[in-house]
This record gives C-alpha cells, sequence and structure tokens, in this order.
C-alpha cells in the first residue's frame, strides 16, 4: 500500500502557506498514462523532470513544470472566474457550478484538491458539505461522471464479506455509512446518499487530517420508497421499495460484519439513517464494534455545546444550566439525541436523577407538545413525554406558540426540518420569554429548511439574543457598527475530532463519556469575551485546530475508561502518561497534510 509521509501541523502553521518540508517517497507500482490517471499520484504539470525519466512520463505531459503553489494559483484563479460569470444566475445552479469544478479537481489531483479544500474550508466547506451537498444528493443520478466509494445492495446479501476486499486500500481507517432514507430534511433519495458520506470524509481530510488514502464512504442501497426515483429513467440505485424489519437488519449486520472482518480497528460513523433504523443500529452495534452516529449523538454534542454557551454567554455559571427551560422541536433522531445529551448533562452537572432533569425539557412534534397521553408514542419519544400533571395550562397537543407562551423558555431549538416553524409569533413570543439573552437555535439542514432566518430572529425577537443555525447564515448588520452574530451549531465542529481522537486512542467503542468529552471541549473552547458577545461556536477557518482539542479530549477519556489500546508505535502507556498539552500536540502531528511526496517506481 502506499502511504504519504506525515508532516507535522504545528510546524506547518509556523511556516508560510505552502510547506517546503518534503515528505517520505511513496511507492508506486504503475507507469506512464497510468500514473495520469490516477487522482491519488497524479501531479498534473507539477511533476518534476527526473520524476518524468523515472516514470515513464516524459512526452505525455507540456514541457513544463509548474509548481505546486502555480497549480494552486491557476485553480483559484479558474474559480473566481466562474464565481465572476455566474453572477447573477439562480442559487442553485451557482452552487452546483461550484460543485463541479471542486467534483473535477478531487477527480483529477487529490493532493492539490485536499490543499485548496483545507486553505479556503470556510468558504468550500459549504460546497462539498452542507447546504450544497443536499442539493447534489437531489440531482445525483444526473451528476455522477466518475465511482466514488463502495455500494452495498439488498441484491449482495452473502457476498458482502467477499465483496469488501474490492476496495483497494489495505488500511482503512474511516467509513461513512448511508442507507439514504432521510438524507438531511429531504426524505428517502435512496442511493442517491451517497453524496452524505463522500462530503463528510472530505470533512475529516480537510478537518482532521484523516489520511485520504484510508477513507471509506458507503452507501447500503436496499430499495427506496421515493415515486419519483422509482419512475427517474436516470436512476442509479435498486427499483424496489426499500426493505424493512429484519430483511433489513440481516443487511446492515452482513455489511457490517465483513467491515470487522478486514478492518476490525475502522471506526463507522452513521449517517442520515431514518429515525427507527437510527436509534436501531446504534443500540444494536455500539457495544460490538466501533461506530456512532452524527445524526443522533454529532448532533447532540454540538447542541449540547450550543447550549452550554448560552448559559455563558447570560454571564452565568454553568451550574446554572439546570435551571435553563428549553423547548425541543422536531422528535427525530436529531431531536431525541439533542435531549438525552443534553438531560444527562443536567443530572451530571447538578447531580440530580435524570427523571429529575426531565422537567426542564419540553419535546414538540409535528402533532404538538408530547405527553404521556399521545395515542400510539413513538417508543423513543416516550422517555421524553409530559405527564399533563406537572404541566399545568398545557395540555397533549399544544402548538408552539402555546408552549412558548406558557414554558417561557430560555432556548427554543429547532430540529424539525420545517423551513420558517418558527415564524414571527413565536419568535415575538420568545421575546418576552427571558429578559436574558433568549436563544433561538434553528438547526434544520440544508438552509430552506431552517425554522427561521438570522434576520426574522434578530428582527422579532430583539438584537440581544442568541442565534444559532444549522446551515450557514450571514452576521446581521444594525449598523452603528452593532452586529448580530450567526453561530453556525455544524456537527463539522465535533465529528472529526470524535473519529480522530478514537483512532488515534486505539479505543474499539465510542462511549458516552468520550462524546460528554467532546461536547464539553468546544463548549469551552470560545474565551469569554467572545461568548459575551454572543459567539458561541469558533470561525471554521480555525477547524483543525478546534479538531485537535475535541480529538485529545476524546483521546483522554478514553485513557481515563481503560478503553485506550494505542495506535502505530504509541501505546496505552505512552498514552496515559501525555500531559493535556503533549495530547494536543500528539493529535496535530498525526494529521495528515497535502504535499506532494516524491514517486518512486517499484516492480
Amino acid at each position: 500500500m502506499w502511504k504519504f509521509g506525515v508532516v507535522s501541523v504545528s510546524k506547518l502553521a509556523r511556516s508560510r502557506r505552502f510547506s517546503t518540508a518534503i515528505p517520505g517517497p511513496c511507492i508506486v507500482h504503475k507507469r506512464g498514462a497510468d500514473i495520469l490517471h490516477d487522482p491519488w499520484f497524479n501531479k498534473d504539470t507539477g511533476f518534476p523532470l527526473t520524476e518524468r525519466d523515472r516514470l515513464g512520463l516524459r512526452g505525455l505531459l507540456p514541457p513544463r513544470v509548474i509548481s505546486f503553489e502555480q497549480q494552486y494559483d491557476r485553480f483559484m484563479n479558474s474559480y473566481r472566474s466562474l464565481e465572476k460569470n455566474t453572477q447573477g444566475q439562480p442559487e442553485k445552479v451557482v452552487s452546483l457550478a461550484k460543485w463541479r469544478i471542486l467534483n473535477r479537481l478531487h477527480d483529477r489531483n487529490e493532493i492539490l484538491y485536499y490543499r485548496v479544500l483545507i486553505d479556503n474550508i470556510k468558504e468550500f466547506a459549504p460546497i462539498i458539505y452542507t447546504p450544497t451537498v443536499g442539493l447534489v444528493c437531489q440531482n445525483y443520478s444526473g451528476l455522477f461522471r466518475r465511482p466514488r466509494g463502495m455500494y452495498f445492495s439488498a441484491k449482495d446479501k452473502g457476498e458482502m464479506m467477499s465483496m469488501i476486499y474490492n476496495w483497494p486500500a489495505h488500511e482503512v481507517d474511516m467509513i461513512v455509512l448511508t442507507d439514504g432514507s432521510r438524507i438531511l430534511g429531504l426524505g428517502d433519495l435512496g442511493v442517491q446518499g451517497i453524496g452524505i458520506p463522500i462530503g463528510k470524509l472530505d470533512v475529516y481530510v480537510a478537518a482532521a487530517g484523516i489520511n485520504p488514502q484510508r477513507i471509506l464512504p458507503v452507501m447500503l442501497d436496499v430499495g427506496t420508497n421515493n415515486q419519483k426515483l422509482l419512475e427517474d429513467r436516470l436512476y442509479l440505485g435498486l427499483r424496489q421499495p426499500r426493505l424493512e424489519g429484519e430483511e433489513y437488519l440481516s443487511i446492515v449486520d452482513e455489511f457490517m460484519e465483513a467491515v470487522h472482518a478486514r478492518w476490525p480497528k475502522a471506526i463507522v460513523q452513521f449517517e442520515d439513517f431514518q429515525m427507527k433504523w437510527a436509534f436501531e443500529t446504534l443500540e444494536r452495534y455500539k457495544k460490538r464494534f466501533c461506530m456512532f452516529n452524527d445524526d443522533i449523538q454529532g448532533t447532540a454534542g454540538v447542541a449540547l455545546a450550543g447550549l452550554l454557551g448560552t448559559v455563558r454567554s447570560q454571564g452565568r455559571p454553568l451550574s446554572d444550566f439546570v435551571n435553563q427551560k428549553i423547548v425541543v422541536v422536531g422528535a427525530g433522531s436529531a431531536g431525541l439525541g439533542v435531549l438525552k445529551m443534553a438531560i444527562e448533562a443536567v443530572a451530571r452537572i447538578s447531580g440530580c436523577s435524570e427523571i429529575a432533569a426531565k422537567s426542564q425539557f419540553f419535546l414538540i412534534d409535528k402533532n404538538g407538545l408530547v405527553t404521556t397521553e399521545r395515542k400510539n408514542l413513538d417508543p423513543a419519544a416516550a422517555a421524553f413525554a409530559k405527564n399533563p400533571r406537572d404541566i399545568d395550562g398545557l395540555t397533549e397537543g399544544a402548538s408552539i406558540i402555546e408552549v412558548v407562551k406558557k414554558v417561557k423558555p430560555h432556548v427554543l431549538l429547532g430540529l424539525s426540518g420545517v423551513g420558517g416553524i418558527f415564524n414571527e409569533e413565536v419568535l415575538k413570543a420568545m421575546k418576552e420569554s427571558v429578559s436574558t439573552k433568549p436563544a433561538i437555535f434553528a438547526m434544520s439542514n440544508p438552509t430552506l429548511n431552517a425554522e427561521c432566518t438570522a434576520v426574522d430572529a434578530f428582527n422579532h425577537v430583539g438584537q440581544h439574543i442568541v442565534f444559532a443555525s444549522g446551515s450557514p447564515f450571514e452576521n446581521v448588520d444594525f449598523g452603528d457598527g452593532k452586529v448580530g452574530h450567526v453561530n453556525q451549531a455544524n456537527n463539522m465542529y465535533l465529528f472529526p475530532g470524535i473519529g480522530l481522537g478514537t483512532l488515534l486512542s486505539g479505543a474499539h467503542l465510542i462511549t458516552d463519556g468520550m462524546l460528554q468529552a467532546a461536547s464539553e471541549r468546544l463548549a469551552s473552547y470560545m474565551a469569554e469575551e467572545d461568548v459575551l458577545k454572543g459567539i458561541l461556536y469558533p470561525s471554521v477557518n480555525s477547524i483543525r485546530d478546534v479538531t485537535a482539542e475535541v480529538g485529545a479530549a476524546v483521546l483522554r477519556a478514553a485513557v481515563e475508561e481503560d478503553l485506550a489500546e494505542g495506535h502505530g508505535e504509541v501505546g496505552a502507556r505512552e498514552l496515559s502518561h501525555m500531559s493535556k498539552e503533549e495530547t494536543v500536540e500528539y493529535v496535530r502531528h498525526n494529521m495528515w497534510y497535502p504535499v506532494y511526496a516524491p514517486l518512486v517506481h517499484e516492480r
């Protein structure tokens, strides 16, 4: 297996944009045009003349050698030209055009692609990840040009243990898996959901420095119930209804067993599964495999960090979190995951039971306030249902506006997937709920599914609020130098650190304690002066630093729980003797960074 040398991020941070550090040589078993057609090895016109000679590339490229920095600038100039030429066109057209130009680079030259992505992460994350990735998934069959990742379908039952060896990489560290059943807030997109694992793993590379040769996006195609897709002549997935029950679980079981057999230390991140299977698979596998569900646990962790930050923003000690009244709108996997983790945090901070901690939380779904009087109550939501005797003045199915007026919550948190559900009436009611910085979290993705916009929140609730969203919104300018800060409560602040910290710890499971450590480190990351301004999350530009801190917290938690087995040449004993600062530096040092490696041919 080919391998690039590791470049220390701490050294890179002290150097200029393009490091002069030369990584170790990379052994290749190809020559000539085969190298140019392989995005792992292709350097375009960047191959030195000596490398062209030894790899059989003389005459296959224009004679001039273009440096990495020149290639970088040439691509960015092309991107800026695209921006200029698409001005005034519909947003969807522009977004897809930007995705295409990045995707073409990804298909051709992976090293240059990831350097461009890392150096411009704030600008390009919305293109390769939320919100554009949703648009890409909706149109994926028409956009498809080159396969990326693996596809396991219901037709492959009984064959997955051998199929897994079709993937060329001998080692895989990180797998992102979806069944396409609930892509963002867009619903069942079937096999087209593969865009989500691809985008998530690009974020893993950019934010956590996971080596792109050791990642694997996976689509588990068990059919689709989306009739429009079934009738689409371009649709690339199985043309059959979704499998259910034991038939469905047997497919997921077989895949997980196959992965574990070939790569026993690989981490599997479940992504965008419909609620019933999200919870079912999490409970089924979390004590058997190294896995987590980002929609349940990642979203919950980012939201909890924001909720803890809200308390700090109000100028109160974190211990006051136990007194915050929080209304959660949306009873899907994300909403219930937030409730579970937040209630656990209240119990941990206050020392009370989880039953007592639930008193401050209210859950609303599409049928209104969830109470124990609800008929056919979903088992996953039952644990958070209110007893009508404990909510004087509110009844089963009470609307959002009724709950807000009666409860007067400190936080209104949306994970409903229903755009605009926090309307003017609801937002104005929040203005009257508390005297100090009410918080509005409109966390649904993509942008059109956000419960409200930043402008609406600040206009109707007031300038002195805390606002967070799942998709990016611009800060709101009030004039006279005053700004309403928009926080993007995005999972990319957490899941890369969870994955990297777990990998470097060598833990064979991901525990609640490791996830809580990640969330609490994110919550404490921002300086007090920024938090008091309503800034709860750092700039995406600092994502590698955030990931190093979060990853180190996860690693330390694994050590404390006696789960760390070590990674590579660093064993559990060495990890246990590292200080906090040394742990952070260790995580930084193990981040892959894209630099052209000298290529050496070996037969």
